[in-house]
């Protein structure tokens, strides 16, 4: 059975991560699932950003966690991606909502929305000053959509045991995806993770350890790889039976697949 595509912050090899712009054209790409990750801004909203600071995508030092929503929405999460974008006369009208920051409601609703089912990987980032808040509102959004129950298009994902911990506890339905940074850590989190987790190592590791991929499979856990860009990385993974590859590049993937 041929692996989800999941689009990795949408189509940010082309369109600027984290953005509408770059999920509705993960979506047009094909993309079966869409992952994001998830920090609360000072005022409560669940918002997708990937780093603590806003220096990369947003040309600011200041911090999410200590960003008002309304605040936030007066950056621009794009032009860092194409600075040169400005200059191009022949360029068609761009809509600037595409560019700005997004919440993970707009992201749900635009999932929700769509004319087929799409999945949602979110991914809840630590350490934050925040804490365990951070799971408690994307439960509570999730159950705003009727999406914490079994069958959910929705998944939580983390490198942080003790999140997923949180999520289960408050609701039991919602998949959960232990991420991998270190081949290290699986024989310890092999004991203690739950028997229905699924398992997310980098394509890195399954790389550079070989014995690491095996090992997870042989434990009948689904294994969802990120970040897997190329034909090359594509091929190890299929070789793994994983059930889902989390890719910067979603319509690339689908067409190495269709072929």
């Amino acid at each position: 059975m041929r692996p989800q595509v999941v689009a990795h912050r949408g189509a940010s090899h082309d369109v600027a991560e984290h953005t509408l712009g770059a999920y509705l054209a993960a979506l047009d790409g094909g993309a079966e699932g869409l992952e994001c990750d998830v920090r609360l801004s000072a005022d409560g909203h669940l918002v997708c950003v990937h780093d603590r600071n806003l220096r990369r995508t947003a040309s600011t030092p200041k911090t999410v966690s200590t960003m008002e929503l309304a605040e936030l929405a007066e950056l621009d999460f794009a032009s860092w991606k194409k600075p040169w974008a400005d200059l191009d006369d022949e360029a068609p009208d761009h809509d600037e909502t595409l560019n700005k920051v997004l919440t993970l409601r707009k992201l749900l609703e635009t999932a929700a929305d769509y004319d087929r089912r799409v999945e949602i990987a979110i991914e809840t980032k630590h350490p934050t000053r925040y804490g365990g808040l951070v799971e408690k509102r994307v439960v509570e959004m999730l159950r705003d959509f009727g999406w914490d129950k079994r069958g959910t298009p929705a998944r939580v994902m983390s490198f942080s045991y003790t999140a997923l911990q949180r999520v289960e506890r408050m609701a039991p339905g919602i998949p959960l995806v232990m991420l991998l940074e270190r081949s290290q850590y699986w024989p310890m989190l092999r004991r203690v993770i739950g028997p229905d987790w699924i398992v997310g190592p980098g394509i890195d590791e399954l790389r550079e350890h070989p014995r690491l991929g095996r090992s997870i499979a042989r434990s009948g856990r689904d294994i969802h790889v990120w970040t897997v860009n190329t034909e090359e990385e594509l091929e190890l993974c299929l070789s793994l039976g994983v059930k889902a590859v989390i890719s910067d590049r979603p319509a690339y993937m689908r067409d190495l697949l269709d072929r």
